[in-house]
């Protein structure tokens, strides 16, 4: 489903606007339902809102579902610009500060190629925090997460039930486990065959 700007076809049946979590930084949202609309959902920014278009048939659920998938979509849109290492690290101090009140102070965070099966890595003696290059592009909230997860190996090396306990404070971690989770499994996926292969 594109996230481009739409054709202004027409009016908007029905508009909702909602607003985000207090808090969480994001804009407001508006959905526009649209009789014209068949099938297609797309999003855009609209000065400080978020617009979502959507069929005017929906549900309330199917309407829930495709916000929250736009929304990821746009931010991986954005996400695109990759953020240097000097940028990562500035957001590994603001993590940090927000979720484990600072006492998580890397001393180098950076994007690494040769991480394949993994997300990221620590190394706590030193202090190092490494991320895959994979995770470029995926939404904010997924790359919070991997470095919060590092972040906490700092304080805690294993994986135990302290380890979970602590990674609790970041309020997004089983979202972002999820889509991980899917990422991975998209990979083992096998393909479908291209029109060559028939």
């Amino acid at each position: 489903m594109p996230a481009d700007p739409p054709h202004r076809a027409g009016k908007p049946q029905r508009s909702t606007t909602s607003q985000p979590p207090s808090g969480s930084g994001a804009s407001p949202i508006e959905v526009r339902r649209s009789a014209r609309r068949r099938r297609t959902v797309s999003a855009y920014r609209e000065g400080d809102r978020t617009v979502v278009l959507i069929p005017a048939r929906m549900s309330e659920a199917e309407e829930q579902r495709w916000v929250t998938v736009m929304l990821d979509k746009l931010a991986a849109q954005e996400n695109k610009r990759v953020l240097g290492d000097t940028e990562l690290g500035e957001r590994a101090q603001r993590l940090s500060e927000q979720y484990f009140d600072g006492r998580a102070r890397p001393a180098s965070v950076r994007w690494v190629t040769n991480q394949n099966t993994r997300w990221g890595s620590c190394t706590p003696a030193e202090g190092s925090i490494r991320l895959s290059h994979r995770l470029q592009g995926m939404p904010d909230y997924v790359v919070d997460y991997v470095l919060c997860h590092e972040l906490a190996h700092l304080l805690v090396p294993g994986h135990g039930p302290r380890f979970w306990r602590l990674l609790e404070a970041y309020p997004r971690t089983e979202r972002a486990r999820g889509y991980l989770e899917g990422v991975a499994a998209a990979d083992r996926l096998p393909h479908a065959p291209g029109p060559q292969d028939e």
